[in-house]
C-alpha cells in the first residue's frame, strides 16, 4: 500500500464523541470553513451552507433529537445545510422562475455538495489532531431540526458533524471486505449470508472487546436481526420527503 501522511489519517478514522472542554479558536475554526468551501461542488452551483451552533439552548434541544447526550456537551457543533434558497433569491431578483431549482437533480446536488463539505472538513479536522464524529441523527425529526435554526424554503438540513479535542480512545470497526465492495466493469451479485462469516466474527470480536458500550452483535445481525433498524416501521425519519416538499424542493 502507497502511503503519505494524508493517507494515514484517512485509513486511522475513526468516529469521536466526547471531546476536552476546550473551544477550537478562530484560526482553526476558519482553515476548516475554507476547506469545507473549497469542496467539489456539482455543475459550480455551491448548493450548500454551515451552520456554527454555539447556543447552548440549542445544543441541548438538538441532543435531545439526536439521541445523543454528547451533542450538548463539548466540541464544536456544525450543522451542513442543502441551500438552493441562495440561488433562488437571484433568479427572483432578476426576475426570472425558479427555473430546475425544484427539481429532483438539483436536490441531490446539493445533498452532494453538503455530503462532500462534510467529509473534507472532517478529514481535515482528523490532519490537524482533532477527532470528530458526523451526525446523521439529526434526521431522527428533520422538521425539528428545521425549525430550530429557522431555515427558510428551499433550505433542508442535511447532516449534523461534532468536532473537537478528543477526550476517550477508540477502537477501529472493522470494514467489509474489498472484494464485496469493489467491482470491475459491472457489478458482482454473487454475495450469501455464508460469505459474511468470518467478517461478522470480526465485527463481534470488535463490539464485545470495545471500551465503550460493548454489546454481542455482528454485521448480519445489523441488517436481518429482530432490533435491525432495517424492519418496517414508522418514525419522524420518514417524514423527510413531506418536509422536502413543503419547503419547495422535490416538486417534479
Amino acid at each position: 500500500m502507497n502511503l503519505n501522511n494524508t493517507i494515514k489519517t484517512q485509513l486511522n478514522h475513526r468516529s469521536i464523541r466526547h471531546f476536552k472542554n476546550q473551544q477550537l479558536d478562530k484560526e482553526t475554526l476558519n482553515t476548516l470553513y475554507e476547506v469545507a468551501n473549497h469542496t467539489a461542488s456539482s455543475q459550480f452551483l455551491q448548493q450548500f451552507s454551515i451552520i456554527h451552533v454555539t447556543d447552548k439552548n440549542k445544543r441541548t434541544k438538538l441532543a435531545e433529537i439526536c439521541n445523543q447526550p454528547p451533542v450538548s456537551e463539548n466540541g464544536e457543533l456544525f450543522i451542513f445545510l442543502i441551500d438552493l434558497h441562495r440561488n433562488v433569491k437571484l433568479r427572483q431578483e432578476a426576475n426570472l422562475d425558479d427555473g430546475r431549482l425544484h427539481t429532483m437533480d438539483l436536490y441531490l446536488q446539493g445533498l452532494s455538495d453538503a455530503t462532500l463539505a462534510v467529509q473534507n472538513m472532517y478529514l481535515a479536522a482528523e490532519s490537524l489532531g482533532l477527532g470528530g464524529v458526523i451526525l446523521g441523527s439529526i434526521r431522527n425529526d428533520i422538521r425539528a431540526v428545521s425549525e430550530l435554526f429557522n431555515l427558510p424554503d428551499m433550505v433542508i438540513p442535511a447532516l449534523g458533524l461534532q468536532i473537537g479535542i478528543p477526550d476517550e480512545e477508540i477502537q477501529q470497526k472493522p470494514r467489509l471486505p474489498l472484494s464485496f465492495k469493489v467491482f470491475e466493469n459491472e457489478y458482482q451479485d454473487n454475495l450469501s449470508t455464508q460469505d459474511y462469516e468470518d467478517y461478522d466474527k470480526e465485527v463481534e470480536h470488535y463490539y464485545l472487546s470495545r471500551t465503550s458500550n460493548p454489546r454481542k452483535e455482528n454485521f448480519t445481525q445489523q441488517i436481518i436481526g429482530k432490533n435491525s433498524n432495517l424492519n418496517r416501521k414508522v418514525t419522524k425519519r420518514d417524514e423527510v420527503l413531506e418536509l422536502t416538499h413543503s419547503k419547495g424542493m422535490l416538486w417534479n
